[in-house]
């Protein structure tokens, strides 16, 4: 491989947090998306986990629709992108709860914020463990958990969009 080729070449991992960044951050301001809404060149239309998050009241997060929340979703996920960097960074097997993972399903305005940047620092916490990752030979478990963590997000992104138009 020549030396263009090595600066030309993305890192496998670099793909995949490539989509993920756009299942949480939403698309680039006039730029196309891999699988959302497109965002609009001012901006507008940011269809991620954390504009739709931030767009509703603790009241709306925690109406149940269909026998779930958004709240109960949000904490799920934030608890999954945890338990992904516990198991790759520290190989923590476990056991995880799960079931527990839902709750809180209501909160209150100061819970709905706490919620929220519970999320956003799972999100960073997992986006700066593999960014320590694109050094190290890529591995089917660092590239597996990082695409089912995407996955998982994009799952519940999905979840909760369809929630809030129940809310």
């Amino acid at each position: 491989m020549t030396q263009a080729t090595q600066q030309d070449t993305q890192h496998p991992l670099d793909g995949i947090l490539d989509i993920l960044k756009e299942a949480v951050e939403g698309g680039q301001a006039g730029k196309p998306t891999a699988f959302l809404d497109g965002t609009k060149a001012d901006g507008s239309g940011n269809h991620g986990l954390l504009a739709t998050l931030e767009a509703l009241k603790a009241e709306q997060a925690s109406r149940e629709v269909l026998g779930t929340t958004v709240a109960a979703h949000t904490a799920h996920t934030a608890y999954h992108m945890e338990v992904i960097v516990r198991w790759e960074r520290d190989r923590d097997r476990g056991p995880f709860d799960w079931q527990g993972s839902f709750q809180p399903a209501q909160v209150d305005a100061a819970e709905w914020d706490a919620q929220r940047a519970r999320l956003r620092a799972a999100y960073e916490a997992l986006l700066a463990f593999t960014g320590t990752q694109l050094e190290e030979p890529v591995t089917g478990d660092s590239a597996g958990g990082l695409t089912g963590g995407v996955a998982h997000v994009a799952y519940h992104l999905g979840a909760i969009r369809q929630l809030v138009k129940g809310v």
